[in-house]
């Protein structure tokens, strides 16, 4: 049997196809356009998501037994709005999780509803790229469009709609709306009085290896797969990921250097941190994770290497870094903050900078302040986590920057922990897939699974030296973003 996991991404949805023992069998990857009709704003249309993703999977799949397709789910973009009217249209493009037109909406329900009234009804505070704020943000500058409103859902909840005519979520995607009560999974009676939302506006709720529905016949037809194809829940890009990497069962951690970073700590008990710094979210695995999320991540370094280099020989531009002695000794600081920041800060308005440069300072003392700016942003998190008694020792690592070597080795002695990378690096949408195969029975559970499928490819330890070294730099990182908040 073959099983399909569906990456809906910022940038394109990728697609891979796995065989039930876990082998990677096909990858295959679509893009579409992103719009920023504003400063500040960040938006798709779903219809070129549903095209692509179709396109996809046509193209996936043209060299195999379409017939043996048993199985789809997902990993998605979170906490983007997606609303459709009666008949079904797409009302207005979506707006993604790194929009920040927000800022209003998230000040009155952080001050005037409340942090402790938002973390008592759903575990979070509000974040500027959360779905809750979206929704305030429509009923205010577009009433007629949310007059409209009939069915509001997640991107990745799109496609499957699509494919199945099943109006669903699951839980790890759904903690992220601010509309959740994660604690007790279940949607938030007074959350959706708060936000003017009539709960038949939101789709059923389930665990992320959850069948909820089969392919409709004309999907199926068009697709060239079996009608009884299932289609599961899937899960968040973060959970989905998580599951990729064998980031199942309680105490395990993961990094993911993507677009945005992520740390994420899976928990069998609910845990909120005192300043809501971190998400506090249902896990796909069934249990819970904590997750602190930077909103720029790899994509400094994109930033840096092609908006400011003009180059894209990522492997030579990092190579004066592996000179010995290079590492912890960097007097050039970067904040990462280009999109503004999520966990720990909370603050859209944050911005990037470079700190600490001198007439010697060059290019490669930039770099190493990239890389190291990152690290140290996820240590922000992993701190906050510390102060939960959630101190892991360990930790996988995916995502485009965690194929750097010498970035693998500043996270592992920054956040001095070992760091694990596997041998499948494709994080959601083999984790979507995995979720798939456990949804047909192949496996008991995702544990069971993630066991049986994920295996550690390298290692990378940390060294007492170097993790003295950057002891001291975070100590002077963790200055910087305080002392200039008040200048944005």
């Amino acid at each position: 049997m073959l099983y399909i996991g569906v990456d809906l991404g910022t940038s394109a949805v990728k697609l891979l196809l796995m065989d039930e023992s876990g082998k990677v069998l096909n990858i295959v990857s679509k893009e579409y356009p992103i719009s920023f009709p504003k400063p500040g704003w960040s938006e798709q249309n779903p219809c070129d998501w549903w095209e692509q993703t179709v396109a996809g999977l046509i193209e996936l799949t043209k060299d195999f037994d379409r017939s043996a397709v048993a199985g789809i789910s997902f990993g998605g973009q979170m906490h983007g709005l997606v609303v459709l009217d009666e008949n079904d249209n797409v009302i207005r493009p979506a707006i993604l999780w790194n929009d920040g037109r927000t800022q209003k909406e998230t000040d009155y329900l952080n001050n005037v509803i409340g942090k402790e009234k938002l973390s008592e009804l759903t575990g979070n505070i509000a974040f500027a790229g959360f779905t809750a704020p979206k929704i305030l943000w429509l009923k205010a500058n577009e009433p007629e469009n949310f007059a409209r409103i009939k069915k509001l859902m997640l991107p990745k909840d799109y496609i499957a709609y699509r494919m199945t005519g099943v109006f669903s979520t699951d839980y790890s995607d759904a903690s992220g709306m601010l509309l959740l009560d994660v604690k007790n999974k279940c949607w938030s009676k007074e959350m959706l009085d708060i936000c003017d939302v009539r709960e038949e506006w939101l789709p059923g709720l389930y665990e992320s290896s959850e069948k909820t529905g089969t392919l409709k016949a004309d999907v199926a037809c068009e697709l060239g797969f079996p009608k009884d194809c299932i289609v599961a829940a899937g899960a968040g890009d973060n959970a989905a990921a998580a599951i990729g990497t064998g980031t199942v069962g309680a105490g395990k951690c993961n990094l993911s250097l993507g677009t945005s970073g992520t740390l994420f700590i899976t928990s069998d008990e609910f845990r909120v941190d005192s300043h809501n710094a971190l998400h506090s979210f249902d896990h796909a695995d069934g249990g819970y994770h904590l997750m602190g999320c930077m909103l720029s991540a790899a994509s400094c370094n994109n930033w840096w290497m092609k908006d400011i280099l003009h180059s894209d020989d990522f492997v030579n531009e990092q190579k004066p870094l592996e000179e010995d002695g290079r590492l912890g000794e960097n007097h050039v600081y970067f904040l990462p903050y280009l999109m503004g920041e999520r966990s720990p800060h909370n603050d859209p308005s944050a911005r990037a900078a470079f700190i600490g440069m001198s007439m010697d300072t060059d290019r490669a003392d930039m770099l190493q302040a990239v890389f190291e700016g990152v690290a140290y942003g996820l240590r922000d998190s992993l701190e906050v986590a510390k102060s939960l008694g959630v101190a892991p020792k360990s930790t996988t690592i995916c995502g485009g920057g965690a194929k750097s070597v010498l970035w693998r080795k500043i996270v592992a002695n920054v956040m001095n922990m070992q760091v694990d990378t596997v041998e499948v690096e494709e994080g959601p949408a083999y984790g979507g897939a995995i979720l798939a195969a456990v949804a047909n029975g192949c496996f008991e559970n995702v544990e069971a699974a993630a066991a049986a499928i994920v295996r550690k490819k390298d290692t990378t330890m940390p060294s007492p030296q170097l993790v003295e070294k950057y002891e001291k730099g975070y100590a002077k990182f963790k200055q910087f973003y305080p002392a200039l908040k008040g200048k944005y």
